[in-house]
């Protein structure tokens, strides 16, 4: 490859896809490790939390760095394809093995099929959305066609994260886990499906709110702070259900919910258009 054709690497937003690397690594290391205490029949609960919070993690990462590219105009296909390949650990290696370590692998050969069939969904979503994105020109997208990987790998990971906080135990979930089999084919599908999601692209940096909108979101951030065992799970259940009834809400109520009403929103979604998105 000559210097010419060398691809552009910009600096913040791909420290964030880096970060969003190293918690996928980092949570599919603390499965393993938990897949060899138990073995040896010992606890493993604090790794499963540190695995979950890694996940979590990575969700956070990966918002910011499409909100990092998009602020500075720096948007690239190189950022695109690192972007993808973060994820695939991130968000479809690291909560398959999750699910497969906490209960598939009491099903022998159909555990495997069902973790491996949700990563390949994930990795399937990954490439489909690559290509429409490089065909796609300038035009921004406003709409995720099925269940975005990252939200699909949050819901699961935050919905373990409260399993084991009703549980308390550090080796078993209880009944609840045979759920999570019927989440991780079920977020498969909805990953493929017509559903629309808001990708939340025209809300960044520059988005302008209220001072009591900027109160409510402080203290929901509080709150689920406060309360972090069960309010991701709410959160990303909130999300997962808000596809079904959004054709349902007013265009007025959906405007303010998913798009920027700042002054400078044109000047934002003219400097988004300039550059091929990410996710």
């Amino acid at each position: 490859m000559t210097p010419s054709n060398e691809p552009k690497i910009y600096l913040l937003p791909n420290l964030m896809t880096a970060g969003n690397l190293f918690c996928g690594f980092a949570a599919t290391l603390r499965i393993i490790d938990a897949s060899i205490l138990i073995a040896k029949g010992q606890p493993a609960g604090t790794l499963y939390h540190e695995s979950i919070a890694f996940i979590l993690g990575a969700c956070v990462f990966d918002l910011l760095d499409g909100r990092l590219a998009r602020l500075g105009g720096h948007e690239s296909p190189f950022g695109r394809e690192f972007d993808s390949l973060a994820d695939i650990i991130s968000f479809g290696i690291a909560p398959a093995l999750l699910v497969y370590q906490i209960v598939l692998r009491d099903f022998l050969r159909t555990g495997w099929l069902i973790a491996f069939f949700f990563l390949l969904c994930g990795g399937l979503r990954l490439a489909r959305f690559n290509c429409v994105a490089a065909s796609g020109g300038d035009k921004p997208e406003k709409d995720f066609c099925g269940f975005p990987i990252p939200a699909a790998a949050g819901l699961i990971a935050s919905l373990t994260l409260f399993m084991l906080w009703l549980q308390e135990d550090a080796r078993t979930i209880g009944p609840w886990k045979f759920s999570l089999p019927v989440l991780l084919i079920f977020l498969s599908f909805m990953m493929f499906s017509r559903v629309k999601y808001p990708s939340f692209k025209s809300v960044n940096w520059r988005t302008q709110r209220s001072i009591p909108a900027f109160l409510i979101l402080i203290l929901v951030l509080a709150f689920t702070a406060m309360n972090y065992q069960w309010m991701p799970a709410v959160i990303f259940v909130s999300f997962l259900l808000y596809g079904f009834v959004r054709p349902f809400i007013s265009k007025a109520l959906r405007k303010e919910i998913e798009e920027d009403s700042g002054e400078d929103s044109e000047e934002t979604a003219l400097s988004d258009s300039s550059t091929p998105n990410r996710h």
